[in-house]
């Protein structure tokens, strides 16, 4: 692959795997909590049905993806992923400016166990099913986040190879790391990481919105950089008003 290529790949391959991080880890702390609770055998059953219904979703969404005109795929996609994006950055600069309580994955691991407890004494013949459904459901939620991802910054050019790449080394690294602590990734810094896949997201949001609408950047896909810089700094400065503005002065 040539200078340019990469050029053009880089920013796919980046958004995927930072945004896939996010989602894989919080995927693996769902099973992780399956597994030690009810035992593996139910969590893998589980993540393995609903990793049979992603491939069946990604092999099913292919044809139709090449059946949409491409200014219609990327208008639809930018749109999606501006609002997709300003949520994630809306709560990413909130949790920076400490209004909402940051993301803590011993939290969540432990919540989901609890959540696994009260309803084992519910259904006290139903265990493993129930527990199988707890990591089926968690994966799936989790991995549609992940294809909307890939498709959304990889369909608009042709680079869903490439954002399929990232995402896939994203949950390389985390099931790498997580069979080797086997313990939840608390250390990750997520609100770091959904703030950078914010910017990323809503930079390609804005960009496939214009190329949708026809409009041509200038600097083609340079542009991307441009608009990531002015998210970084818009945030930054949003989250910085926020944490200097008085409690009571906030709405």
């Amino acid at each position: 692959m040539d200078h340019s290529s990469w050029t053009i790949a880089a920013p796919a391959i980046g958004s995927a795997f930072l945004a896939s991080i996010v989602e894989v880890v919080e995927a693996f702390t769902i099973i992780l909590a399956v597994g030690v609770l009810r035992g593996w055998r139910p969590a893998i059953a589980g993540t393995l049905a609903a990793l049979v219904v992603l491939a069946v979703t990604v092999i099913a969404l292919g044809p139709l993806l090449d059946r949409i005109p491409l200014h219609s795929l990327q208008l639809v996609i930018g749109v999606l992923l501006l609002l997709f994006g300003m949520g994630w950055l809306r709560k990413a600069i909130l949790r920076s400016a400490g209004i909402i309580p940051l993301h803590d994955e011993n939290a969540a691991f432990l919540a989901e166990q609890a959540d696994l407890s009260d309803a084992a004494a519910r259904h006290q013949t139903s265990l493993s099913w129930l527990a199988g459904m707890t990591a089926f459901k968690g994966v799936l939620l989790e991995g549609l986040e992940v294809i909307f991802i890939v498709i959304a910054v990889g369909s608009g050019r042709g680079l869903t190879w490439a954002a399929s790449l990232g995402a896939l080394a994203a949950c390389v690294l985390v099931l790498l790391v997580g069979a080797i602590i086997h313990k939840p990734l608390s250390r990750v810094p997520e609100n770091t990481l959904k703030f950078a896949v914010a910017i990323m997201l809503s930079s390609f949001g804005v960009f496939w919105t214009g190329e949708g609408l026809g409009i041509e950047w200038p600097g083609q896909d340079l542009m991307l950089f441009t608009f990531a810089i002015l998210f970084l700094i818009t945030g930054l400065a949003m989250a910085h008003t926020l944490r200097s503005t008085p409690e009571e002065q906030l709405p």
